[in-house]
């Protein structure tokens, strides 16, 4: 290979493994790759086993009319497409390896595929080999450039492991992409606010609800990248708190310790920060530190409905247990509910048969296990 053309292939390269992080561009590299090694053009398809199913994944050059005629029809009349499982990996292959090209164009795969888009001959090599399944790279040959040539193997063999890479590293990138998709709508669905900080500090995530509390700006609010507290008391707990994380949080009371922070409005906050890693060469935008931020209730929400179904209570009979969390009192519960106070009696004599609760302070705590995290209800008589 001349120093230009190997020139050319570095930079080929490099596109190709370009299109692994910007999926837009893997046409664009399709198209160099036809061009490098004189293909008119280019498909990346797998074959399962089996041979029933065929998947093209990526593709330059070819209308999708002759794409859905391929798939439908012409796939088992390909005669290079399976002859890779008996081959050793990355060896390129063209028509005349197999058969006489001659009897190549009398066959109707050659009149009826290949030669109305043009070409002449076409040329595969494998990416990717398992038990189930098949990956090739397939290349025509315009009608310009006569049959497959050596010189069309031989770059076809040096670009397929570089192709195949970029697959991988593509499939890792996507997976890791849906992980921390998936993962900030997890977050997203918790109350307690949630804030990702680096190690200078800086907001690197935040969940909805940290979101919310932020855009409310009673307690935080948001100064370029950094969270600052918005009153005296706030500030010098929050200091307080990352001093904590910055000595590393050693002792044991200090990784369990949780301040009580009070918003400019009066409502009090339970928060707590810990370091998700002791390690000083952090890289900007990785995570550092969690801070974590619940406002502070007598008032948990309640999966009513778990609670109804493990101790088999009515509605009304869930409806009392919910507020004597809430309320306490007989009289509070009965005009809270608009119901009478024997009623209300009558379904705490109940609620104390079926969940073996001797008192209602008994049943707080019962009804205390059933407490969920999550920021949004589904249901009118269920948080969860």
């Amino acid at each position: 290979m001349t120093i230009p053309w190997a020139n050319r292939f570095s930079s080929l390269v490099g596109e190709i493994y370009d299109a692994a992080f910007d999926p837009a561009q893997r046409s664009a590299a399709l198209e160099q790759v036809a061009g490098f090694v004189g293909g008119s053009a280019v498909t990346i398809l797998s074959r399962d086993a089996a041979r029933l199913s065929l998947e093209i994944h990526q593709h330059y050059g070819t209308d999708s009319r002759f794409r859905e005629l391929y798939r439908d029809r012409y796939v088992e009349l390909d005669p290079l497409l399976d002859r890779h499982l008996d081959l050793p990996a990355e060896q390129t292959i063209g028509v005349a390896d197999v058969m006489p090209y001659s009897d190549f164009m009398a066959t109707s795969f050659f009149r009826e595929w290949v030669e109305p888009q043009g070409a002449v001959d076409l040329a595969t090599v494998a990416l990717e080999r398992s038990t189930a399944r098949t990956t090739i790279l397939q290349v025509m040959r315009g009608r310009s450039r006569g049959t497959v040539d050596d010189s069309m193997r031989e770059r076809m063999q040096l670009l397929a492991p570089h192709i195949q890479r970029s697959r991988v590293m593509g499939r890792q990138i996507r997976a890791r992409s849906h992980t921390a998709a998936d993962l900030a709508e997890v977050l997203d669905r918790l109350s307690t606010a949630i804030c990702l900080l680096d190690a200078e500090g800086r907001v690197v995530h935040a969940n909805a609800a940290c979101r919310n509390m932020l855009a409310d700006g009673n307690l935080l609010a948001m100064v370029g990248d950094r969270i600052f507290a918005r009153n005296t008391q706030a500030d010098k707990i929050f200091r307080n708190l990352f001093d904590i994380v910055a000595g590393d949080g050693t002792r044991a009371s200090d990784r369990r310790r949780i301040e009580l922070m009070t918003s400019a409005d009066g409502e009090h906050y339970l928060a707590h920060a810990f370091a998700l890693t002791h390690e000083r060469s952090l890289q900007r935008d990785s995570v550092a530190t969690v801070l974590l931020l619940q406002k502070a209730s007598m008032v948990p929400q309640l999966a009513t409905n778990a609670i109804a179904a493990a101790f088999r209570l009515t509605p009304s009979e869930t409806r009392v247990l919910t507020a004597i969390v809430e309320f306490g009192g007989v009289p509070d519960i009965a005009a809270k509910l608009g119901i009478a106070e024997t009623t209300v009696k009558t379904h705490l004599g109940r609620l104390f048969e079926k969940t073996g609760a001797g008192r209602q302070a008994d049943l707080v705590k019962i009804a205390a296990g059933f407490a969920v995290p999550f920021a949004q209800p589904i249901g009118p008589d269920d948080a969860a």
